[in-house]
């Protein structure tokens, strides 16, 4: 992953201990350096130590972090002392930044508690996430209330912030593109692009017409589709498929890839059946398999929302996302089922891959126009779950985020499978069937959910449900 940069602000309270404040910097700076995060900080000829306390040095700190604000992902407000809270406060504002917030504290010494050497950083944090609320900045927490910059908890505090900043730099002002309409017997993946739009996420739709089109018009014989196809013959084995259905799936990825590139995409959904197979012959899932695995998640049946569910989690952990369903019961057992997709599931999920055809849409469109799907079963390991949804009726965006695991046991089926454990999965489903979700839920192979939680529901102020949280 890419590594993230953090502007800093150093807080400081000039009748403090001034060598709290000089060892306070050399800390934190320590401790972003081995946890190989960038730092933006005033520097010690600009200020005393760097810090902040005036209105002067707010507004030094707000200009730095102005000119900064292309390397800057998110902010840490770290206190060695009580700190000055309107100098905080002032600082971000000015910087006119819009990114996540981390306040820490380092502790005080009860065996050193003498006016040369007390911080009293544990009140001021207080007064500082006063302000912030005063001033309407949005900002998270360290796990413990003060922490030392040198802990191994501060480690994993950066760690979970640095996802937090992925999360909320990857879903800023993005855009997907949506390829044909939702299939029509599946109303449950219905969104609204207003809600979405003023979330900052935009959909570009094309209709399958105009992109079949294109597809049409692109010669066998093109550099960019012998490419494709030499690609897709890399990625999966395609032993058994015929190559005038290998011919099509990879004009179909190259006319995709340029429509994604000239439109500056994120993401994709698409209308993967049945139209696509009826007249044009081929599923898409491999070419949505592949894009997934490049870290540009392709989500089936038009569902935006799930490709939403997909960016975020691939943020946090660096690693690709499926899209599957809540498919299947797995005996009686009340915390365990089955993930199922036809499917598009990224190589990377699975313990192996094969080219097969959709053995569910052959039946009704015929096995020669159904290849083109990536089998295989999903990796046992831990993972995260997560949902977005849009509830026009409330005018809000709803989701929630779910960990558990994919288990090492055989199942024998088709498609993209695993079998799941969730703790509590009986609630998890009432609760999905109650609050109307959709039967799509965006996984990935990480533990990522506290980071999800905290990016929807702090910095974009959508409802959170997180399972594990109860």
């Amino acid at each position: 992953m890419k590594k993230i940069a953090l502007g800093v602000i150093l807080g400081n309270r000039g009748f403090f201990p001034a060598k709290l404040v000089e060892r306070g910097r050399t800390e934190i700076l320590d401790a972003l350096k081995r946890a190989g995060v960038g730092a933006v900080i005033l520097s010690p000829r600009e200020t005393k130590y760097g810090s902040i306390e005036t209105l002067e040095d707010a507004r030094k700190c707000g200009e730095l972090f102005k000119r900064n604000a292309n390397r800057i992902d998110g902010i840490l407000v770290t206190l060695p002392n009580f700190g000055d809270e309107r100098g905080v406060a002032e600082s971000i504002r000015h910087s006119g930044l819009n990114v996540p917030v981390l306040i820490q504290a380092t502790p005080d010494d009860p065996q050193n508690m003498t006016a040369a050497n007390r911080r009293d950083s544990f009140c001021g944090k207080i007064s500082v996430c006063n302000n912030l609320i005063q001033y309407k900045i949005p900002f998270s927490l360290t796990a413990k209330h003060t922490i030392a910059p040198q802990s191994e908890e501060f480690a994993e505090d950066l760690r979970w912030f640095g996802q937090v900043c992925r999360v909320v730099k990857a879903l800023k002002n993005i855009r997907l593109g949506a390829i044909g309409s939702r299939p029509a017997a599946f109303n449950t993946v219905r969104y609204s692009e207003k809600l979405l739009e003023g979330a900052g996420i935009s959909v570009e739709t094309i209709d399958l017409f105009e992109f079949f089109g294109m597809v049409d018009k692109l010669k066998n014989s093109s550099a960019e589709v012998k490419k494709k196809l030499a690609e897709v013959n890399r990625y999966t084995s395609t032993k058994g498929i015929p190559p005038k259905a290998l011919l099509k799936i990879a004009k179909f990825g190259a006319v995709l890839d340029n429509w994604m590139k000239e439109n500056c995409l994120s993401g994709s959904a698409i209308q993967c059946w049945t139209a696509m197979e009826k007249y044009f012959g081929v599923v898409p899932c491999t070419i949505m398999s592949m894009m997934s695995d490049r870290l540009l998640p392709s989500a089936c049946e038009v569902d935006i929302c799930g490709a939403i569910g997909m960016l975020a989690l691939q943020a946090a952990s660096g690693k690709p996302s499926a899209l599957v369903d809540w498919n299947n019961n797995y005996g009686d057992d009340a915390d365990r089922g089955v993930f199922f997709h036809c499917s598009n599931l990224p190589k990377s999920v699975f313990c192996d891959l094969e080219m097969k055809f959709h053995a569910i849409i052959a039946g009704s469109v015929g096995k020669a126009n159904a290849y083109g799907t990536c089998e295989g079963r999903i990796k046992p390991g831990a993972i995260t779950m997560a949902r977005v949804s849009t509830d026009d009726d409330k005018g809000i965006i709803k989701t929630f985020v779910a960990e558990g695991e994919i288990e090492d046991t055989p199942l024998k089926t088709f498609g993209g499978y695993g079998v799941f454990h969730i703790d509590g999965l009986q609630d998890l489903l009432e609760m999905i069937c109650q609050e109307g979700f959709e039967h799509h839920v965006s996984m990935n192979p990480s533990t990522v959910g506290r980071a999800i939680e905290e990016a929807f529901e702090k910095y974009f102020g959508w409802e959170v449900y997180n399972h594990n949280a109860f």
